[in-house]
């Protein structure tokens, strides 16, 4: 029999799986358990290797490979020893080039068909289906993968979880790495943002695997009924107007349940050809549906109720939203009853609307053979019939004979002309068959009774292929009809998804479709703008101004209209154009939403850059304008005799104090200029190298207390040279300010991807995680007492200029104590 797996699932290195193995061993053995140690690294964790004291460890397999000697897993030996339970570590391991398997997982394998439980761990960003998301967050690529399948064949996943704090915390105190990888593994790996993203991948995996463990679970043990394990709400769409009512009371009432899940379902006919949706409706349903955060389905069913159900149940749905009946049927219960005393545990929520006793409108049902074959009928039947009669009077037949090629005839004119010729062509038939060629002839009195029954068979068999083949028309003819409606609407999907210029393209793809000489998207405007309405977008001749201009008007809301011009439209080409009308009024939206971000992009720019302004004469020019006046005052005071060094100090002071002026004033007229939009920031590839000593000179004293580590190699970086100057000095000072004595400042440098960060990293009082965001507004500080306390304002003109450069500036806590200011910049290429 094949062994048992089970897999400790982590988010991240050191988050405890090889912790919570070994302990869950010692536990193992303590219950009498055979447990020996087949692969296990502790990485050097003393906790860790605390727990394998007394354990029984297989030896490992010692392998040479280019001059260096691997210990790998021993597969044979662990099969050899024959355990109860084998401990492996690391599943997603690459062996050593030259093993007999290439990944660690499959010794695994070989293991579990010897019959032996295997305990293993695998970190998150090793399962295969989720590497490449997870080097897009943190940048680093993932060699070592394991099949997902691997995994999920598990009999047991256990999730190993640690809030990304807490285990920045560990990483610290140096419970994961060496103390030189601390800082490294801080700066890059380990920030909060990757280990919060890496944490909801591993809970969404952990989730989706108990989900699907449960659906086995239930279709294993034939449970039909609903598990609330999840809330999840199901709204039953018609495609009648009343949908967007259902929807919004279905989302509210998802809304009351914490994580409930909400999907919206379509029954449609199995032949698809005696639906009644209307497409536009059910289009700006699904719009708004997936607006709610909620999902789209259709399904086919005969019986709309057990379908309905059907779904529900397969959902795992807690509740199903179903309108009031339209229809009027006082012998019959409705879809809403039925569903209702056949829904089991799934409580049902009937919503009364405005449509409940309106009805469904009645629709003239249009022939199902063109004209031309209806006249061909009738010319058949009135021709035909005589002729038929004439040629058969002087052959000598029996009864049986001629009434078969009567018949023979009436569906020949069924076939041609449909219903109506052909039962009058069996009523004409009966009636000459019983004068010419039924004893007693010529009167319409009949001898035989087989006589009766042979001619009423006749006109029952001819009524009953009539009426087939005008059914079978139909379908043949509403067929046609949805197919060709599935090609439109297939095609109105694909152009509302493609480009910016979705509404241009969907007005000419509609004019296009129903041979239309021109299709018009009305606004309806302020009074006196033409009459009250303006032309939005317009596609082919000359454009309908208002509603009633045009031959075909599709109201969409009540400011929206569209307005087509040309040929007669039918009723199912007019439902479709109605989709296209809904489509049209979404790609307006996306459009206008498009058009409004475009107008906002250089207007929030232009207010950071006046914020950032704002603050620096706030806040930088304030600090070297008082030492200059101080140094100038003092030197002009006639109260104290200064010595010559004394006065050369003070107009040292007032030279640094107005040099440091002079630079900010430029500055902030260049930033002036930008804001103005006559200056552009020059981004060219800048060494941090060449730019950092510039800015600590800038500190003066200050920079003393700075120590940097830029490690070699380091990328450069798309930057104007001045801004970023600006903004290190800017963050290395406030950080210098709020470092304790004797705590130096670290500037420190790293790259992932395309981007580069630098790091100015203090040992200070820190600040609180709600404040993170209010030290960059204008004109306020934390503890905004004196230019000494709290955080400077100067950090709102440094993200200003990051942000001028496509760069963020974005706080952190610094592990221990602290605050890390983090300029992200993008790489040069």
């Amino acid at each position: 029999m094949r062994g048992r797996l089970r897999v400790y699932l982590g988010a991240a290195p050191g988050v405890g799986k090889t912790y919570a193995m070994l302990s869950e061993a010692r536990r193992a053995r303590e219950r009498g358990k055979d447990v020996v140690v087949g692969f296990v690294e502790t990485h050097g964790r003393a906790r860790t290797a605390a727990l394998l004291d007394g354990l029984e460890v297989v030896p490992r397999r010692t392998t040479s490979y280019r001059g260096t000697t691997f210990t790998e897993l021993d597969p044979d030996a662990v099969i050899e020893r024959a355990p109860a339970l084998a401990l492996i570590d690391e599943l997603a391991h690459t062996n050593v080039p030259g093993s007999r398997n290439t990944k660690r997982w499959q010794d695994v394998e070989e293991i579990l068909d010897a019959g032996i439980d295997v305990v293993s761990t695998v970190n998150v960003q090793h399962l295969e289906s989720l590497n490449d998301v997870v080097e897009r967050i943190t940048g680093v690529p993932q060699r070592e993968t394991v099949p997902d399948e691997v995994v999920r064949r598990a009999g047991q996943i256990e999730l190993v979880d640690m809030a990304p704090e807490a285990l920045r915390r560990r990483l610290a105190h140096g419970n994961v790495y060496r103390p030189e990888r601390v800082d490294a593994a801080l700066a890059n790996y380990f920030r909060v943002g990757n280990l919060t993203a890496l944490r909801e991948l591993a809970l969404l995996w952990v989730a989706d695997k108990v989900d699907e463990q449960l659906g086995r679970y239930r279709s294993d043990h034939s449970i039909a009924g609903t598990w609330e394990a999840r809330e999840r709400v199901v709204v039953a769409l018609t495609g009648g107007p009343e949908g967007d009512t259902l929807v919004r009371r279905a989302a509210r009432i998802a809304a009351g349940g914490k994580g409930a899940d909400l999907l919206a379902v379509h029954i449609t006919s199995a032949d698809g050809l005696t639906t009644k949706d209307d497409p536009a409706h059910l289009v700006r349903q699904r719009a708004l549906v997936e607006n709610l955060g909620g999902t789209y389905h259709q399904v086919v069913g005969h019986d709309v109720p057990r379908a309905l159900l059907e779904f529900a149940r397969g959902a795992n749905a807690t509740q199903l939203v179903l309108g009031a009946s339209r229809r009027r049927r006082p012998l019959t219960r409705g879809v809403g009853a039925t569903t209702a005393a056949l829904s089991g545990s799934i409580d049902v929520h009937i919503v009364p609307h405005e449509e409940t006793a309106a009805g469904r409108r009645r629709t003239r049902t249009r022939a199902a053979l063109p004209g031309r074959r209806r006249a061909s009928g009738w010319a058949l039947v009135l021709l035909g019939i005589p002729l038929l009669t004439a040629a058969l009077r002087p052959v000598e037949l029996t009864l049986p004979s001629e009434i078969l090629i009567f018949l023979l005839f009436v569906v020949a004119v069924a076939l041609t002309g449909g219903m109506w010729p052909a039962l009058t062509a069996a009523v004409l038939a009966f009636g000459l068959l019983n004068w010419f060629f039924t004893p007693p002839l010529h009167t319409l009195s009949i001898a035989e009774p087989e006589n009766v029954l042979a001619l009423a068979i006749f006109v029952l068999v001819a009524a009953m292929v009539s009426t087939v083949v005008d059914l079978a028309a139909r379908r043949s003819r509403e067929a046609a009809r949805s197919r060709a409606d599935a090609e439109v609407l297939s095609t109105l999907a694909g152009h509302v998804l493609r480009g910016e210029s979705a509404l241009p393209s969907l007005l000419a793809r509609m004019r296009e479709t129903f041979g239309l000489a021109a299709v018009t998207l009305l606004e309806r405007g302020e009074p006196g703008e033409s009459g009250g309405w303006r032309i939005v977008a317009t596609s082919g001749g000359m454009p309908a101004t208002s509603p009633g201009t045009g031959d075909h008007d599709v109201v969409i809301d009540d400011r929206l209209v569209l307005t087509a011009r040309g040929r007669p439209l039918e009723a199912g080409d007019r439902r479709v154009l109605e989709a296209f009308a809904a489509e049209s009024a979404v790609a307006l939206r996306q459009q206008r939403l498009r058009e409004a971000a475009d107008r906002a992009g250089p207007l929030a720019e232009a207010d950071r850059m006046r914020t950032a302004l704002l603050a620096a004469v706030g806040h930088d020019l304030r600090t070297p304008l008082a030492s200059a006046m101080a140094a100038v005052e003092s030197l002009r005071g006639t109260e104290v005799t200064w010595s010559d060094d004394d006065r050369a100090e003070l107009l040292a002071t007032a030279g640094e104090s107005l040099i440091k002026l002079n630079r900010l004033v430029s500055n902030l007229l260049d930033m002036s200029r930008l804001q103005a939009g006559v200056l552009g920031v020059t981004l060219e590839p800048v060494a941090i190298e060449d730019v950092l000593p510039h800015a600590v000179d800038d500190l003066g004293p200050l920079g003393d207390r700075l120590a940097t580590d830029i490690p070699p190699g380091t990328p450069e970086i798309m930057a104007d040279p001045a801004l970023l100057e600006r903004v290190l000095v800017n963050l290395m000072a406030n950080a210098v300010r709020h470092s304790p004595a004797g705590l130096p400042v670290l500037v420190g440098a790293s790259w992932h991807g395309d981007h580069v960060e630098i790091r100015v990293i203090d040992r200070g009082p820190g600040i609180p995680p709600e404040a993170h965001e209010r030290v960059f507004l204008p004109f306020q500080r934390l503890g905004d007492r004196d230019n000494h306390t709290g955080v400077g304002l100067g950090l709102a003109l440094s993200r200003g200029l990051t942000e001028a450069m496509g760069g963020t500036l974005v706080p952190e806590d610094t592990p221990g104590g602290g605050l890390t200011m983090t300029v992200s910049l993008r790489r040069a290429p």
